[in-house]
């Protein structure tokens, strides 16, 4: 190993990236002019779940995710992806709940009630990345 390939992982702790703060406000105005289920502002991001909806299958990465459940009951599906819980996990998350998904880790968000479910999502890094996926342990998806 080269001391070149340490860079990446040395250089944010020499030079931590900068602060970055959402202002609700700013989440308001692009919420109240924005017709999308998701509205995105950095690494945070404002879901809202229509009813009787679900996410595609996804992974972030090598992005960290947490989700606090802000209103409303939705599913959280996860693929563990290991031999000890070969099959896929759903958690319902209420007002109040904090979910963490580590990076890498498919899931999909899941709202089967007739109700809006709103989640905030925070996620490691300054722009959120997501890899749709084809199905479960499938294939990066195409882009349209």
């Amino acid at each position: 190993m080269s001391f070149f390939s340490l860079i990446p992982d040395i250089l944010p702790m020499i030079l931590p990236s900068a602060v970055q703060v959402t202002r609700a406000t700013d989440l308001e105005a692009q919420r109240a002019g924005n017709s999308s289920p998701m509205i995105r502002q950095g690494a945070v991001i404002v879901l809202i779940a229509k009813p009787q909806c679900s996410s595609a299958v996804h992974h972030h990465g090598e992005q960290d995710t947490i989700i606090y459940a802000a209103s409303g009951r939705g599913i959280l599906v996860t693929n563990p992806g290991n031999e000890e819980e070969p099959k896929l996990k759903r958690q319902e998350l209420s007002p109040g709940d904090f979910a963490f998904i580590p990076p890498w880790t498919e899931h999909q968000e899941v709202n089967d009630t007739d109700e809006d479910v709103v989640w905030i999502l925070i996620r490691s890094g300054p722009e959120p990345i997501v890899v749709y996926l084809t199905d479960w342990g499938g294939d990066e998806a195409k882009a349209e």
